[in-house]
């Protein structure tokens, strides 16, 4: 089946997109409750436009964790880990713990990300299925730090190595 991914971060400060990710992918089941995947990602506002192949791996553990594995290939590869799970306080209200790991194999000074210098974000996210499961606003919070190279970077652009952050959005299936 064909998937389409986009994540994206505004920055209410400049009124404009920090970032913005869209991965457009194939994905095929290859065992029990796990698809592979393949396809391109583009990343733009932040730094330049970067265009990525990506593989990976996602799917439903047996204690009920969504894990998805993606390796990022390009002049600049890394690998991400992402990790969720759904606690049902109702049947439409949903809490959803999650954690990411980003880690790079390159260093990246256009966007101040070091080789082997890993992001880590951790956050919570309260949604309310309002149409089926087919749109669900939420609302949560999420913190975000760097180490390594990625953190030398960062402070020598005079930047902090982590940040807390109230996030709102909306979750889409179609």
């Amino acid at each position: 089946k064909f998937v389409w991914r986009s994540e994206a971060e505004f920055g209410l400060e400049a009124e404009a997109f920090e970032t913005l990710e869209n991965q457009a992918l194939l994905q095929f089941p290859v065992l029990p409750f796990f698809d592979a995947f393949a396809g391109l990602r583009v990343d733009t506002p932040d730094g330049p436009d970067r265009l990525h192949g990506v593989v990976g791996l996602t799917g439903l553990t047996p204690q009920w964790f969504e894990v998805d594995a993606s390796l990022f290939v390009s002049d600049h590869p890394f690998f991400r880990l992402e990790t969720e799970y759904e606690a049902l306080i109702t049947n439409r209200i949903v809490l959803t713990p999650a954690v990411e790991i980003d880690l790079p194999f390159a260093d990246d000074a256009a966007i101040g990300v070091g080789a082997w210098g890993p992001q880590f974000e951790s956050g919570a996210r309260l949604r309310y299925d309002l149409v089926d499961r087919l749109l669900s606003p939420y609302v949560g919070v999420h913190y975000e730090f760097v180490l390594g190279e990625t953190a030398d970077m960062r402070r020598a652009d005079g930047e902090d190595t982590d940040a807390f952050y109230f996030v709102v959005g909306a979750r889409m299936l179609f």
